[in-house]
């Protein structure tokens, strides 16, 4: 079965939407706050902007819990960890892409270990 074809204009736009990390879809998924793209008056295709870092992103909320902890993230015990984890949610670390692998990175713990920690908290 040959592949539907793409409309030219998301074929156009493809490269922007990648370098801007957005993301397409289609305009029954589209939120309020997606962009949508109109072609001859109708929707054609809609633009998942990334969420906004703060000044610094992830690595600044990292920084700002390592100095509130009093040590760098890795050295902490697994309570002090656990601890960190739920800081960083508060802060709205977890809402950025990738910020678990970054977040288990600098905790020296898998993405997995990251995820345990906050359903434990949630529960």
């Amino acid at each position: 079965m040959p592949e539907p074809e793409v409309h030219p204009l998301i074929t156009a736009i493809s490269p922007l939407i990648e370098r801007l990390d957005a993301e397409l879809v289609v305009p029954e998924e589209a939120r309020d706050d997606d962009v949508p793209l109109l072609w001859e008056g109708e929707p054609l295709i809609a633009v998942r902007l990334p969420v906004k870092a703060p000044e610094g992103g992830v690595s600044s909320l990292l920084a700002e819990v390592a100095d509130e902890l009093g040590a760098p993230l890795n050295t902490l015990s697994r309570g002090q960890k656990q601890q960190a984890v739920l800081m960083l949610e508060a802060r709205g670390a977890f809402e950025y892409r990738k910020s678990a692998e970054i977040v288990a990175e600098a905790l020296g713990v898998t993405r997995f270990t990251v995820y345990n920690y906050l359903n434990r908290a949630r529960d």
